[in-house]
């Protein structure tokens, strides 16, 4: 089950992390969202700590991804640095077609499946997949 939760640390979010198994965090390209980022590092800390031992952050992607600016670089450098495998190879750039696709009232993947949003957010799913497959399957290698 996928729990879609507001961009703060209100009691929705924080009863959904007390109730869910791991987090994925979408992460903007911005200054003010690397500090966002640092306080739901903390709190996931807290509640892993006092509410729920069992979550795990699942991944970080960075989204709003513009190569060509300076600060998208900045932002990646510094989270990939400190968090390292944690944060997704595949990033969602920032795109025309996808900013469109809620005015239409559809999803971006049904509006234009092959712009490079839609088909980025597609190779994120697989690699969502395939990191759950592999935790799923590293108790068993253990074990064994």
């Amino acid at each position: 089950m996928l729990i879609d939760c507001p961009p703060s640390l209100g009691l929705v979010t924080v009863n959904a992390l007390v109730a869910s198994q791991s987090v994925f965090i979408p992460l903007q390209c911005e200054f003010y969202a690397l500090e966002g980022l640092s306080h739901l590092l903390k709190t996931i800390q807290l509640i892993k700590r006092k509410l729920n031992p069992a979550l795990d952050i699942l991944g970080i992607v960075l989204t709003m991804y513009d190569k060509r600016n300076r600060l998208t670089e900045q932002v990646e450098d510094d989270v990939r640095s400190v968090l390292g495998e944690q944060v997704c190879k595949t990033v969602i750039p920032r795109n025309v077609r996808m900013s469109e696709a809620p005015s239409f009232g559809k999803p971006a993947l049904v509006y234009d499946i092959n712009c490079r949003g839609s088909q980025a957010y597609l190779k994120l799913a697989r690699e969502i997949i395939r990191k759950e497959d592999i935790r799923i399957d590293a108790p068993a290698q253990t074990a064994a």
